[in-house]
């Protein structure tokens, strides 16, 4: 993923107001980031707990969703998968809920989805840190084939948002074929 600056993180939000873009907590990190190895760059609220932030770039452009972060499984030993990614974790994995774009999203619809609490899928993936024992199921997948379906499954994520009929396509994603499990 390229670095992305403050002002490209608020103008990428889809499902929120600018005046919500404008006040949301934006990581204060952003040059350490190590942006070579993320596919998206996800972070949770350190004022607003519940709250988590999601920005990958699709289509050449980046796309952000506020996300609703469920505690429920927070902090919890029932082992979990993350849509995402893949990867299980004992309390890792928490439900993450975001408006829809637009007049859906202004109506009170929304789409969840299981996701790393932590929102560092792009790290579990590569192998960069560590979930724990029995987080990666054994796959015969290479690391690009999986780098490749979190992209997907993020973008489809991204999608149902939007209320795209067709997901966005990263541009790594472009030209390879899809991975089998």
């Amino acid at each position: 993923m390229k670095p992305l600056t403050e002002q490209d993180i608020r103008a990428s939000f889809v499902n929120c107001t600018k005046g919500e873009a404008k006040r949301l907590s934006v990581p204060r990190d952003l040059a350490e980031r190590p942006w070579d190895d993320l596919d998206y760059l996800g972070w949770r609220d350190p004022q607003a707990p519940d709250r988590g932030y999601l920005v990958v770039e699709l289509d050449g452009r980046p796309h952000g969703l506020a996300l609703r972060c469920s505690s429920a499984l927070w902090g919890r030993q029932r082992r979990s998968m993350c849509s995402m990614c893949l990867t299980t974790h004992s309390g890792g994995v928490s439900l993450m809920v975001a408006p829809k774009a637009g007049k859906a999203g202004k109506q009170g619809n929304s789409v969840g989805a299981y996701i790393c609490a932590d929102l560092d899928c792009s790290l579990y993936v590569r192998g960069k840190k560590d979930a724990g024992i029995g987080a990666r199921l054994h796959e015969t997948l290479t690391v690009e084939e999986k780098i490749e379906r979190t992209v997907l499954n993020v973008a489809a994520f991204v999608a149902k948002v939007t209320g795209s009929p067709d997901a966005p396509v990263a541009p790594e994603a472009m030209g390879t074929p899809s991975p089998t499990a």
